[in-house]
């Protein structure tokens, strides 16, 4: 069973309230649902790792945790599920949100930004200012774009993990009722 797999890793709601390290927060991170792994808790934390996965920059994690703070959301999901953003995948998804706000603002005539994102004979530690001036020249489709993107995601992932959840407790019923009925003892006939 994933969860038993899972439960392993996991820190339990004791060890939290005993770290010393944990104390600072208070009893912020007390609350149960932040580290059981149940249905709603962990569909409710790939929610918030994917609408957080699109924040720019580092503060994915951050913004991630505190929305699971405050939703009550399984807290270790949330912030692994933001890790779908990466240096390979972070490029396409801000071309589908900046397809998608075109979309809805209708604006850009062939939907590629003005200026061209190079990086040349820049070194390494002027990227990201380089990053961030080609992505604020996207403007306001990107500006658009990105939260409906991170919306959409969130709603898919929430009502995917219920349905996967749903669908492998349900095959797991079935076989558990099969192996039963195999298991029982037959009355004469």
């Amino acid at each position: 069973m994933p969860r038993k797999y899972f439960r392993k890793y996991l820190p339990t709601q004791e060890s939290v309230k005993g770290s010393r390290i944990l104390s600072v927060f208070g009893k912020t991170l007390h609350h149960p649902n932040l580290w059981h792994l149940h249905r709603r808790s962990v569909a409710g934390g790939v929610a918030v790792g994917l609408f957080s996965g699109l924040i720019p920059g580092p503060f994915q994690m951050l913004a991630a945790a505190i929305l699971a703070v405050i939703l009550r959301v399984n807290l270790p999901v949330a912030l692994l599920s933001t890790l779908y953003t990466n240096p390979f995948t972070i490029v396409p998804l801000y071309w589908v949100a900046y397809k998608l706000g075109t979309l809805v603002t209708g604006g850009g005539s062939n939907g590629l930004p003005r200026k061209p994102l190079e990086f040349g004979d820049v070194p390494f530690s002027e990227w990201v200012p380089a990053l961030i001036d080609w992505t604020a020249s996207l403007g306001k489709p990107l500006l658009i774009g990105l939260p409906m993107l991170a919306a959409c995601l969130a709603v898919i992932g929430y009502f995917a993990v219920l349905w996967s959840w749903r669908l492998y407790y349900s095959i797991q019923w079935r076989r558990r009722r099969s192996r039963l009925a195999r298991s029982a003892p037959r009355s004469p006939s």
